[in-house]
């Protein structure tokens, strides 16, 4: 059986297509530029050249294939970076939808986000049957793209799609090639690049456990059609993180923890910075509103009907670094 896999050579695709692999199925892996994160798989896997964006890209991609699992997005705490967003998340996950209907795919496996489901109120267990966020400037640009990218996969359940939908908190792991914003302010720990960290947290899935539950809901007899399942750890503080890489080997964690105003405080000057530099914000308002989203985020779901599973988060750090000191 043929698997596809949008995003393969992102940080959850990496470890995805490196899971489905290690279970001996046929994995063909959709790149749209580099697949260096694959190149340690190259003879075991198919690369197929491709975008979300380019719907004849994906019919080719997906031929054959009886799952689809669609990883690709952009992720962004700075508005929607002239449309890319948008184009990929919502008009992106549209494509994927249509082709896998073109191509009568038997169940589509779509990552959406936790991010998509409205935060407040804050003090209340975040579950699926959480209300979504509207599509209102009141709400970043990402999270709006995750909720409307949904839709977008809802209208193909409507339309005769299996398709199920995951949404996961924030993602930490190995192969973690960009590296993504959590794996890199792990990596500055363990460097003690990082005098300060900020006060609040977020929840946080190790990327092998995540993958193991969206193989889980791929299976037709695990994953219900239509339905919606949280994926995430634990919440953690950025204190508490800090803590645990310095307790596997990193460097003396920081002391110092900053309210939330004084990164506000100097978001213009970091923006103007990015500008000069033309680079992305370290900080923005969007990322410190994050670290103050809703700390109960519940698995249930996942965890009875997906067998999801968390392990601790002093592994996760561990193989993490390592993973990244064989990267240099």
């Amino acid at each position: 059986m043929t698997v596809v896999v949008t995003g393969a050579s992102g940080h959850l695709g990496a470890n995805l297509v490196r899971a489905l692999v290690a279970e001996g199925q046929a994995v063909r892996a959709v790149v749209h530029r580099s697949s260096a994160a694959l190149a340690e798989l190259e003879g075991k896997i198919e690369l197929a050249h491709g975008s979300v964006t380019e719907l004849d890209s994906l019919r080719s991609a997906f031929a054959g294939a009886r799952r689809v699992y669609h990883l690709a997005g952009v992720i962004s705490i700075d508005g929607d970076r002239g449309g890319l967003v948008y184009d990929v998340n919502v008009a992106g996950t549209a494509n994927v939808v249509q082709a896998c209907l073109d191509r009568a795919v038997e169940r589509l496996v779509h990552a959406s986000s936790v991010h998509a489901y409205d935060q407040e109120p804050l003090d209340a267990v975040l579950d699926e049957a959480r209300p979504q966020i509207g599509d209102s400037p009141g709400h970043p640009a990402y999270d709006r793209s995750k909720a409307l990218g949904e839709r977008e996969v809802l209208r193909g359940v409507e339309a005769g799609l299996d398709a199920v939908i995951v949404n996961p908190s924030g993602i930490l792991g190995p192969h973690d090639y960009g590296p993504s914003r959590l794996g890199e302010v792990v990596r500055d720990l363990a460097r003690g690049r990082l005098p300060a960290v900020l006060d609040g947290g977020f929840d946080c899935v190790d990327a092998r456990d995540l993958c193991a539950s969206l193989i889980a809901a791929a299976d037709l007899e695990r994953g219900r059609k239509g339905e919606r399942y949280i994926v995430g750890g634990a919440w953690y503080s950025l204190h508490e993180i800090a803590r645990t890489v310095e307790a596997v080997g990193g460097r003396r964690a920081p002391r110092l923890v900053l309210p939330p105003w004084v990164a506000l405080a100097g978001v213009p000057a970091v923006k103007a910075w990015a500008r000069l530099t033309r680079t992305e914000p370290k900080i923005t308002r969007e990322s410190i509103e994050v670290l103050q989203a809703n700390r109960s985020i519940s698995s249930a779901k996942a965890r009875a009907e997906l067998g999801h599973r968390n392990r601790p988060l002093a592994e996760t750090v561990a193989d993490t670094l390592a993973w990244f000191r064989t990267q240099g």
